[in-house]
């Protein structure tokens, strides 16, 4: 009996596992989800992501994030060959920046190359069998048309067996992949997955720069790439996906690759018109910058896009990392709490039944990968309360006496989002900063990273956060359970700022 064929992607274990992982990088994810009528969410595919967060002995650091579609064997095989190319040993401080360039073009290479020679004992089965497209047709075929490990099975089993094969050579991914060498940005792009660089200045303003431009078929150089192989770019861009994708590059996809001739839409190039190929940007210096560096996946941006538009996102997910960054102690925290933020904005658009739920109804595999350069996280022993957070609450009140509001703001220490949970970090789940549209901004919970609470709060004992033990509160003679935030000296604040000679006790105080 033949050989089974060789698939290096059905395993879970990888030897890039036993590289060294590096420290300053943190990866947040969120599955696909398809909502329903009543909004609840559910997965259409198991997670097709991945990404890279290595670093080596000399100094060279390799991070990556892979869109998978139709499968995650595309970027199995990746995340193995980028790093096996890549670090070890081939670089180190020596090479020039064409040194560098060369090498990640040629790693893409191997990368398309490796990928195709796992699948080719199996497309070489079904081109056996794909000669014979109908059950009869397979019924009617003589065994010598076959190879001796296909003829023991029925013409049913067949069909299977070709829709399984199928299934083993299809699917691709985008990639975008970053490399840090001698303190050198590099860039290596191919598809539509995005990488933004922030450079924050001495007065905390951010610097959002976008490196490259997706490889897509709205991208003007992609168009007239094409065009040059005789393709038609109007109808390329009016049809804005080529093979299921909306990528004009693309690793593997074995369909697009090797059959192009045989999809209308690409049958006239004159070579392929789909591409490997990867599109390297830098080096850029990293010295003396202070910031953050972002890749994220295509389905990351397609959501936060689809729930906010285009015209902002960049800045808007730049923003959201920086909050995070303020008030969380570990990367994966931060990351991990942006992902959330986004999947939560997504929903929220689509079951407010706004002029943008239409475009909300799902959302692919996210990920973000963030890599921080001399950025420093907060740090939780500064905070009150051991680690505590300050959020300022804008209350507007009114008495019967008077058509007049108030607006008291209280600060509310509350505990730190990065007490550990079942042994991870708890990710926060507050829209700080950027109320949603309708939302009024006093109902926004604000947070800062602060050493000293607001003159309205009670004087630095924490008296205002009363503490709980280990057991739960037990009810008084009335059935009630002692408050979990003491607003007695607010009342009498406020009692004092009021010449309607109303009693605190009789007015706003508990009764």
């Amino acid at each position: 009996m033949a050989a089974q064929p060789r698939n290096l992607m059905q395993s879970n274990q990888s030897w890039t596992d036993d590289l060294p992982l590096c420290k300053m990088c943190g990866v947040g994810t969120a599955p696909n989800c398809v909502y329903g009528p009543d909004g609840k969410g559910t997965e259409s595919h198991p997670n097709e992501d991945g990404y890279l967060r290595l670093k080596t002995e000399n100094g060279c650091f390799l991070y990556g994030v892979f869109n998978g579609y139709d499968g995650c064997r595309v970027t199995s095989v990746a995340s193995q060959c980028l790093s096996a190319e890549l670090l070890l040993g081939q670089l180190n401080s020596s090479h020039t920046d064409n040194d560098v360039r060369r090498m990640l073009t040629q790693a893409f290479d191997v990368v398309e190359k490796s990928y195709f020679a796992t699948i080719g004992d199996a497309l070489a089965m079904k081109a056996e069998l794909s000669n014979f497209d109908s059950p009869s047709q397979i019924e009617n075929m003589s065994f010598h048309h076959l190879s001796s490990q296909n003829q023991n099975q029925n013409p049913q089993e067949r069909l299977e067996r070709l829709k399984q094969l199928e299934q083993e050579v299809s699917g691709g991914a985008t990639a975008v992949v970053a490399l840090i060498l001698n303190n050198k940005l590099y860039i290596a792009n191919v598809g539509t997955n995005r990488a933004l660089l922030c450079k924050s200045s001495s007065d905390g303003q951010n610097q959002v720069l976008q490196i490259g431009r997706p490889h897509s078929t709205d991208n003007e150089d992609e168009l007239q790439r094409l065009a040059a192989l005789g393709l038609d770019s109007a109808r390329i861009r009016q049809a804005g996906q080529i093979g299921g994708q909306s990528s004009t590059r693309r690793l593997g996809d074995h369909r697009v690759k090797n059959n192009y001739n045989e999809i209308d839409l690409l049958s006239a190039a004159k070579s392929k018109p789909v591409i490997a190929e990867p599109e390297i940007h830098g080096s850029l210096s990293l010295d003396s910058v202070t910031g953050f560096l972002l890749l994220m996946s295509e389905g990351l941006i397609n959501a936060l896009e689809s729930a906010h538009g285009p015209e902002q996102a960049n800045q808007e997910i730049v923003a959201m990392v920086a909050a995070e960054l303020a008030q969380q102690t570990s990367l994966e925290a931060v990351a991990q709490s942006v992902v959330e933020r986004v999947k939560r904005l997504h929903h929220d658009v689509y079951v407010s039944g706004r002029q943008r739920a239409t475009y909300c109804s799902r959302h692919e595999d996210m990920t973000l990968l963030i890599r921080t350069l001399n950025y420093p996280l907060a740090d939780g022993a500064l905070t009150p309360t051991q680690g505590g957070r300050i959020y300022p609450v804008s209350v507007p009140y009114s008495n019967s006496q008077s058509t007049s509001k108030t607006s008291v703001t209280l600060s509310l220490v509350m505990p730190s989002q990065s007490t550990l949970t079942n042994g991870t970090n708890t990710a926060s789940t507050l829209e700080e900063g950027t109320p949603t549209p309708g939302q009024s901004p006093t109902a926004t919970l604000q947070s800062t990273n602060t050493q000293t609470q607001s003159s309205s709060s009670s004087s630095g004992d924490g008296s205002l956060f009363r503490q709980r033990g280990s057991q739960a509160a037990q009810p008084d003679e009335t059935g009630r359970v002692p408050p979990y935030v003491d607003f007695s000296q607010f009342y009498r604040l406020w009692g004092t700022d009021h010449s309607d000679g109303q009693s605190t006790q009789g007015g706003l105080g508990p009764q």
